[in-house]
């Protein structure tokens, strides 16, 4: 069964911001960050250590593992939404995961070299 999700604004600022600090074009921060969420969320539920994806725009199309595919239907049953919102919801928790966010307010780091940062 594949998943496919729509990147949220949160999601696609985090991969733009996290690129940024990485020289990397948006379209391959953003596939990065969607490879980063999954690989958790995968390894948290499955132990996973490797996750089938794309990236299409703005979608995200997951395979999940036959684990993490039972919990995602579990949690929608429960709550009465489809395991795509589900999954959503948990690739949106990871969205600022690995950003290197030094100041206390979560903005931009004050030591940063960078002309405007």
């Amino acid at each position: 069964m594949t998943l496919s999700i729509t990147v949220s604004d949160r999601f696609r600022d985090a991969a733009a911001d996290w690129g940024d600090n990485r020289l990397m074009d948006d379209e391959e921060a953003l596939e990065v960050k969607a490879e980063q969420a999954l690989l958790e969320i995968e390894h948290l539920v499955a132990d996973a250590t490797d996750v089938e994806f794309t990236v299409e725009g703005d979608t995200i199309h997951h395979e999940p593992s036959s684990e993490l595919e039972a919990f995602l239907e579990r949690q929608a049953e429960r709550h009465g939404i489809d395991p795509e919102e589900v999954l959503e919801m948990h690739v949106n928790l990871f969205a600022r995961a690995f950003l290197d966010d030094r100041s206390e307010a979560g903005g931009p780091s004050t030591d940063d070299p960078r002309p405007g940062r």
